[in-house]
C-alpha cells in the first residue's frame, strides 16, 4: 500500500507539512489515500521527494524543481535544458561567492579600522551611516 506520512517525514527528514504543500502545489501529483484520507506515498512518490530536497539543496527553486520533474520523463531529451539551467544556477553561485567575498573583505576592513582608531567614535557605526 505505502508509508503514511509520518513515516516518510521521518525517513526523508521533512516535515508533514511539507509534504502537505508539497502535494498541494501538485509536485508529488496524486497522492494515495485510503477511505478515510490517510496519505499513503508509493516508492516512486518517495523517490520524487527525494529528487526535491536534492534539488532544493543544489539552490533550485520549486519552480524550477517543477521543471526538472517534467524532464525526468524524458531525460535524453530533456538533457539540453537540464545543462541550461545548471549552468544558470552556476553562474548565480558565483556570483553570490563573489557578492559574499566583498562583503568578507568588507567586514574586515571595518574590524581593522576599528582596531587601530584611538578616537571615541566607532567607525564602524559611521561607515554605517554613509
Amino acid at each position: 500500500m505505502g508509508k503514511k506520512i509520518g513515516e516518510v517525514a521521518l525517513i526523508l527528514g521533512v516535515s508533514v507539512d511539507t509534504l502537505r504543500y508539497y502535494e498541494k502545489i501538485n509536485l508529488l501529483g496524486q497522492v494515495s489515500r485510503s477511505e478515510g484520507g490517510v496519505r499513503f506515498y508509493d516508492n516512486k512518490t518517495i523517490s520524487s521527494i527525494r529528487f526535491i530536497k536534492h534539488a532544493q539543496r543544489m539552490g533550485f527553486s520549486l519552480d524550477e524543481i517543477r521543471d526538472l520533474l517534467d524532464f525526468r520523463q524524458q531525460p535524453t531529451e530533456a538533457k539540453p535544458q537540464v545543462r541550461s539551467m545548471v549552468r544558470e544556477k552556476l553562474l548565480e553561485l558565483e556570483q553570490q561567492i563573489n557578492d559574499l567575498s566583498q562583503l568578507r573583505d568588507d567586514l574586515q576592513g571595518l574590524t581593522n579600522e576599528c582596531e587601530s582608531s584611538h578616537d571615541g567614535d566607532c567607525p564602524i557605526l559611521k561607515n554605517f551611516e554613509k
